[in-house]
């Protein structure tokens, strides 16, 4: 069997007597993608793009990997994670490719279609290419318990979809049409970026698919897992060299200051907005059975 040195190791060796061994960056993407604070983990470009640099960056490597467990968030995150893994493949010419485990559904399907080629697990769940918003009405409850609500702005559609306030038609027309265009962004991104799926379906409505259908839709281009998939594109003695997502010591993370899509220790969360967040995210994995 083929000893595979370390790279540092093979560098020291006369010329002679290295071999080249195709070097793979494995960069994992799991959770689900916004706003995150030190207390709960997600996905983010803040919170990704060191990782990312640091893959791509990798010295000898021959691609990149893109693990994704997600089942979607954030629009704008989610986009611009994608924008950066593009300009990453771009500016360092390597070939991406995204392995989907559980589920790479709306956000983290668009992330996934930053890849060249796409592999999922048979039994994974891909797509939800679609827009959904969420949230809650609590207008009869004050008014239950005798609570008046107050609000003041300078601009009618300010208070939008105020929870505490009863349901203003005009607000939702302004949320559909804002969906809309959102939904016409990440159409256009996957129809751009997917260009064998298959035309007499359509792939837009937000449902999802297991792999295996994914596959017959040409949502992905194949199926199966990191290790074996790159084990068969450049043979066994690929090194796969796995990017290790540096998140820090929690009192570094407390103190760290706060990015876009990020909290830090100046603005802690509320405990009732973390616990709704948290809820959120956990509805948003229940939705395809995790």
């Amino acid at each position: 069997m083929p000893i595979t040195l370390p790279t540092w190791l093979r560098s020291m060796l006369p010329g002679r007597w290295r071999k080249t061994v195709p070097r793979v960056a494995v960069i994992r993407l799991s959770g689900a993608i916004g706003a995150v604070s030190p207390f709960r983990a997600g996905l983010s470009i803040a919170g990704v793009a060191a990782s990312l640099e640091r893959g791509f960056s990798l010295k000898g490597i021959t691609a990149v990997a893109l693990v994704i467990n997600s089942p979607g968030g954030s629009a704008a995150q989610s986009h611009l994670i994608h924008r950066r893994i593009r300009a990453l493949a771009g500016e360092k010419t390597l070939p991406v490719f995204a392995f989907v485990e559980d589920v790479a559904a709306s956000g983290g399907y668009m992330i996934a279609c930053a890849a060249d080629e796409i592999v999922a697990d048979p039994a994974s769940l891909v797509g939800s290419i679609g827009v959904v918003s969420a949230g809650f009405g609590f207008d009869r409850l004050i008014e239950r318990l005798g609570v008046e609500r107050r609000i003041h702005t300078q601009g009618e559609a300010k208070a939008m979809l105020d929870p505490f306030r009863p349901e203003d038609p005009a607000d939702v027309a302004r949320l559909l049409a804002i969906q809309a265009d959102v939904q016409e962004l990440f159409t256009a991104l996957v129809r751009e970026r997917r260009p064998k799926l298959t035309a007499d379906r359509n792939l837009f409505t937000g449902a999802v698919w297991t792999g295996r259908q994914a596959l017959e839709l040409g949502l992905v281009d194949g199926l199966g897992d990191v290790r074996s998939t790159l084990r068969e594109r450049y043979g066994k003695v690929v090194e796969l060299v796995l990017v290790a997502d540096r998140r820090g010591s929690l009192i570094a993370r407390l103190l760290r200051r706060a990015g876009p899509g990020g909290t830090s220790f100046a603005r802690m969360p509320n405990l009732a907005e973390d616990a709704i967040a948290a809820l959120d995210e956990r509805a948003a994995w229940a939705r395809f059975g995790l």
